[in-house]
Formats: structure tokens, sequence, C-alpha cells
């Protein structure tokens, strides 16, 4: 794949919705997660809720993960069979590596996705809450960093960006039809 080009068959393997990442029929959801595993909130919080307190004590023994990684656990009470928990970048500014850390982040998730044969996948808006990472710029790096990864990998096969809201879905979209037409998303 040529930057910021990608093949039709790449986009079609991509979707954007607006919704309940925790409602999602995929394999496995992503977790914007800190490096500690612990439960917190916007997605984290969200997720911990539905999958119930084996997510905690599941994290908990997991103990750590650090900035642009990603480790896995079952989903308990999800519909999701995983939780792979991401952790991306605290915005600061722009200039230590934070969009090469967010692109890791999901890098790593699809990697952690296809070890343990997710073939359909849900993604937040990892590092837009708390960690304050600007909105369309994580969009365009994510749409980027799962195009790249699917342009290589044939699993997982389908991958969501689940949105929490009608401008992050607009996000997401403007990125992804940027991609599709051959731009720079």
């Amino acid at each position: 794949m040529t930057e910021g080009a990608a093949s039709p068959r790449v986009v079609e393997r991509i979707a954007v919705v607006e919704g309940d990442i925790t409602a999602l029929e995929v394999d496995a959801i992503v977790n914007a997660a800190n490096e500690r595993l612990a439960p917190g909130g916007g997605v984290c919080g969200a997720i911990h809720r539905a999958a119930g307190p084996e997510l905690a004590r599941a994290c908990a023994a997991i103990g750590h993960c650090a900035t642009g990684d990603a480790v896995v656990t079952p989903g308990f009470e999800l519909r999701a069979r995983w939780v792979i928990h991401a952790v991306g970048p605290i915005w600061q500014g722009g200039g230590v590596g934070e969009d090469a850390l967010l692109a890791s982040a999901y890098r790593r998730a699809l990697e952690r996705a296809a070890e343990v044969g997710a073939a359909s996948v849900a993604f937040p808006a990892i590092s837009t809450g708390i960690y304050g990472f600007p909105a369309d710029r994580a969009a365009s790096v994510a749409v980027r960093a799962v195009a790249r990864f699917l342009a290589a990998n044939a699993q997982p096969e389908r991958i969501v960006l689940c949105c929490f809201g009608k401008e992050s879905a607009e996000r997401h979209s403007a990125a992804l039809a940027r991609l599709a037409r051959g731009e720079h998303p």
C-alpha cells in the first residue's frame, strides 16, 4: 500500500458506526486502557461495567501495559469474546511521538486480535477522551494504522470504528472517505 492510498478491499473491511461498543456483535472490543489497566471513566469504565468484576481482576493479574502496546483478556459478561486493552498516549502537544504511539496502540491491538483468532474487532476513538488527543488528528491516525495493518494481513477480517457521538463518527467517516479516494486520511 502506498502512502495515503488503500485498496478497495481494505476500505470495505472497515466500518464506522455510532453507538455503544459494549453492545456490538464482534469477536473482540478494544478498551482505551490506561497503563495500570485499572477501571477508569469513559469507554474504559463502560467496558468494565458491562463485562463485570472479573474484568478488573483479570487486568489486575496482568498489572501493566506500556503506552502504544496492547494486552488481551476474556470478555466475561460482554457479547465480545475478548477485550483487547490498548494504551494510547496522553496528548502533550504533538512533539513527543504521540502519533506514532497512537498508531502503535491500534497496530498492537490488531496483532493481539489476530493472535486470538478474532475475525471482527471494534475500536473506540483511543486517546480522544481524558487523554486529550485532538479528535480529527486521532481519527486520521486510526484510519491509517488500521488500513496499513489490513493491507498486510487477512485477519481480522472486519474492523468497526465505534464512535461515541455523531461528531466522532463524522470525523472517522471523513478520514475513511479520504483514504478510499487515495488522499491522506
